[in-house]
């Protein structure tokens, strides 16, 4: 090697020990930086997440809307009635159920109406009796109605499900905290 060589070898290297030893100094001011930002509360800390599946059962119409405005950009099946929710259930995979209990106008007026076959204690029931379907979504009840409430949330714990209550009035904070946008 001649002395020329060795010159030009030398700059290069010289060179690109100066880019990466610049190129670590930013990096260090860059984290430095956005602690800082954080501390002052002035960096964006949200997390897109991706969109989820999510079922609803319930009789209201301005309860589906109210579900679709919370859930925009996710993938919404509403099944008013039994039947629906039953084919929904078993023919796709969801993240997140909601089940109302109360579907028709007589669920209203008590819960001995002798009707169960049409409430969402029915869902319950048909997500207990089979317990491979929907196994890893999270389910809340979210019916108005607490004392029919409580048996959904037993009958699908049985089979080991992620299942809560929350009164309506409470749903919205509740998906807030969930599935944070």
């Amino acid at each position: 090697m001649d002395y020329t060589t060795s010159v030009c070898e030398f700059k290069v290297r010289s060179a690109a020990f100066i880019l990466v030893w610049y190129i670590l100094i930013l990096q260090s001011l860059m984290t430095f930086l956005r602690s800082i930002l954080i501390k002052l509360g002035l960096a964006d800390l949200n997390a897109d997440r991706t969109p989820i599946a999510v079922l609803i059962l319930d009789d209201d119409e301005r309860r589906h809307r109210w579900f679709i405005k919370r859930f925009t950009g996710d993938e919404l099946d509403v099944a008013e009635n039994v039947a629906q929710a039953k084919e929904l259930l078993s023919e796709n995979t969801y993240d997140a159920i909601f089940l109302d209990h109360d579907l028709l106008p007589h669920h209203y007026e008590s819960n001995d109406h002798g009707d169960h076959a049409n409430t969402g204690y029915a869902i319950a029931e048909f997500l207990n009796d089979r317990p491979e379907l929907q196994r890893a979504a999270t389910i809340i009840v979210h019916t108005r109605n607490a004392d029919a409430a409580i048996p959904m949330v037993q009958k699908l714990r049985e089979s080991g499900r992620n299942v809560e209550y929350c009164a309506f009035p409470m749903l919205d904070l509740k998906i807030r905290n969930y599935w944070k946008r």
